[in-house]
């Protein structure tokens, strides 16, 4: 598995359109009223990766498996959800097991979609919905700050570090400022994942506009895009009327030629991809066989053992050595053989540091 991605925004912004368009499916049910998603309907896509093709012809592989993202679309939030207004208190239950949220932002005009809010304009839905995370995540940190004092006092190590945390994250929220935008060091970031605050989890805006405005944006997109700078998120234009229409067309051939006449170079999911990855801080390594070619996905700067681990639990326990060839090295020597002839193929320990596009082989013993 690449990432989770949970998808919000209010209702009719076209959030279970674009799901079913980025996963090819009808599994939500993309009606023009508000809640119409009631349940988190949950898709898989292949992350496209052409490094894994290139090691699978290579390699010789029978198979080739690649790593993948999963959407989880989320029930559209309104004001008052952090209350339990609309269906908020399923909204934030489901929310909070995602990685990262992608949220989606209505910019476009279309009189038959009635917007929950009267009018068009993305920069107040996007505060909406954060108003809303930030307040669930005030009432949460509040209930728990009597407590961790209550420890504390009495000596306890762990509440003293958590309140470390809490403290600092909790005077922001009072002012506005959601948690992930807290300065904090690198323990208590590992700290802050624990208390699984919604306001914590990285955010990629997604600018859902009209056909027309696919290639260059619109000024509702350029409003979004500017936001999530002065946020410190990321951002990304789709529009998901061709997404749906990509997606039933299965030779690549056609789906090029359709992006080429739209001024395209990639698709939506691509670029949504692409920005979740850098969000969340994530590289891909290989492994490569006759068997299968098969991409894996890893924070950057995980070691050796740990990616080992993906795999399998023990070949993380029982951790000898890793096989590695940098992927520029697997293709200029024709594959793996050619690279241990030519000396590309390194022995590294438990301390190496993967790197991006890494192909390579765990030696354990359990």
């Amino acid at each position: 598995m690449g990432f989770n991605c949970g998808i919000v925004g209010l209702p009719n912004v076209g959030k279970s359109a674009l799901f079913n368009a980025l996963t090819a499916t009808q599994a939500a049910e993309a009606a023009k009223y508000p809640f119409s998603t009631r349940e988190p309907n949950v898709g898989r896509v292949a992350v496209p990766d052409e490094r894994l093709d290139v090691c699978a012809r290579l390699a010789k592989s029978a198979k080739i498996v690649p790593t993948q993202l999963e959407f989880v679309d989320i029930a559209g939030l309104v004001r008052g959800a952090s209350k339990g207004q609309g269906l908020g208190n399923q909204f934030l239950g489901h929310l909070r097991e995602v990685d990262a949220i992608a949220h989606i932002l209505r910019c476009f005009e279309d009189d038959n979609i009635v917007h929950v809010e009267g009018s068009v304009d993305p920069i107040r839905d996007a505060e909406t919905v954060e108003t809303e995370l930030m307040l669930a995540d005030l009432d949460s940190l509040e209930r728990r700050t009597a407590a961790a004092h209550k420890r504390a006092r009495g000596g306890d190590r762990e509440a003293k570090a958590q309140l470390a945390v809490i403290e600092p994250v909790l005077a922001g929220l009072q002012r506005g400022v959601p948690a992930r935008r807290t300065p904090l060091d690198a323990d208590q970031q590992h700290d802050l994942k624990l208390l699984q605050l919604l306001s914590a989890k990285p955010v990629l805006y997604i600018a859902n506009v009209d056909e027309a405005a696919a290639a260059t944006g619109n000024a509702l997109s350029r409003r979004v895009a500017d936001y999530a700078a002065a946020q410190g998120a990321a951002s990304v234009v789709i529009a998901a009327a061709i997404e749906a229409e990509l997606a039933v067309l299965a030779d690549p051939a056609e789906r090029r030629e359709f992006l080429a006449a739209l001024g395209l170079a990639e698709t939506g999911l691509d670029r949504v991809i692409r920005a979740g990855y850098g969000l969340l801080d994530l590289i891909t390594f290989l492994t490569a066989g006759p068997k299968e070619s098969r991409a894996w996905t890893i924070t950057r700067g995980t070691r050796a053992p740990q990616a080992a681990g993906t795999i399998h639990s023990d070949f993380e326990k029982g951790f000898i050595r890793a096989e590695t060839i940098a992927y520029a090295d697997f293709v200029a020597c024709g594959g793996e053989q050619g690279a241990k002839d030519a000396g590309r193929m390194r022995l590294e320990g438990a301390d190496y540091v993967v790197q991006d596009g890494d192909v390579m082989h765990f030696r354990f013993n359990v």
